[in-house]
């Protein structure tokens, strides 16, 4: 029996954008030579430093952009084929409404540029889903900027899209709004949906994607799993009930970590569970009580800053 393996939904590879100056004298390379490699069926978040090239990197994987060198592969195909674009829900950073519709009308229009009919139920569905049907017989031009946001939402859903390329979805959501993006995301990634995420909101993005790559100066310094870039090494913070034997904690390998107000606070290094699970009943067998247990890692945000180098870079 043959498996056939489903093609990256985006393959990079030396990927450069040059934006000339008036008269062809010199420009600004705002690509340099990137390579990236998107698996199907992942949730996958871009993030980078003000300037790093991510927008022109979106603009390129949509055919909206053309390349000055490398390759550009979308969906298995090129992103200027008619027939790939329409397998691709984009929601732009910037998104322009018009002001004196009204969102079932909108989302008609985008389902025929799509090349698809105009589905009123199944629009319908889609604006429920994205909190909207509240608002249908509202013109889009009252609309606050987090209802435009769940408008672009919907919109980039139409048509089932195999690649959903979205820029700074949850801006101007509010938190229990995002709560419910964050779970329309995760509902298409289960689906088998590819997500591809652009946002400054590094912690939405930790919480959505399972992939990123960190985009600077036009290259792609990191890039792979997010627990492994993470990861801080094999060491656990623990938390033991008030009471516990500080000194016969310390001669079982296990260093006070918490401040004066964090009593029972400790760390531990162990090269893998088993070695971990050993030293907590070494520590059990001593009397303390195990309450609290977490891997010590890096947040995206120092990930990142580890990777641009410097403190107070902007994403």
């Amino acid at each position: 029996m043959t498996v056939t393996t489903p093609p990256p939904a985006l393959e990079v590879q030396g990927l450069r954008k040059t934006y000339r100056r008036a008269f062809g004298r010199g420009g600004h390379e705002a690509l340099r030579g990137m390579d990236l490699h998107v698996p199907a069926g992942s949730a996958f978040g871009l993030i980078g430093p003000n300037g790093a090239g991510k927008t022109t990197f979106i603009k390129s994987v949509l055919g909206i952009v053309r390349p000055s060198a490398g390759t550009v592969r979308v969906l298995g195909g090129s992103p200027e084929d008619p027939a790939i674009r329409a397998r691709i829900g984009y929601l732009p950073e910037r998104l322009h409404l018009p002001g004196t519709w009204k969102s079932p009308a909108f989302l008609a229009t985008v389902a025929r540029l799509k090349g698809l009919k105009a589905d009123a139920g199944a629009h319908l569905k889609l604006l429920e889903r994205v909190g909207l049907s509240d608002a249908v017989d509202r013109r889009i031009g009252g609309y606050s900027k987090g209802m435009r946001q769940r408008l672009g939402l919907a919109a980039a859903l139409i048509g089932d899209p195999a690649l959903l390329v979205l820029d700074e979805p949850t801006d101007g959501i509010d938190p229990m709004g995002r709560l419910e993006v964050r779970r329309i995301l995760q509902e298409e990634v289960k689906k088998g949906v590819t997500l591809f995420l652009n946002s400054h909101l590094l912690a939405e993005t930790e919480r959505v994607c399972d992939r990123v790559a960190i985009l600077a100066d036009g290259r792609v310094l990191r890039e792979g799993r997010l627990d492994e870039l993470a990861k801080a090494g094999a060491r656990w913070r623990v938390r033991f009930a008030p009471g516990a034997d500080a000194a016969a904690l310390a001669s079982e390998g296990f260093v006070p970590a918490g401040s004066a107000r964090e009593e029972g606070v400790y760390t531990v290094d162990a090269a893998d569970v088993a070695v971990l699970n050993a030293a907590l009943d070494k520590a059990r067998s001593r009397g303390a009580l195990l309450t609290e247990l977490k891997r010590e890692g890096a947040d995206l945000e120092a990930v990142l800053v580890g990777a641009v180098g410097g403190p107070g870079v902007a994403a």
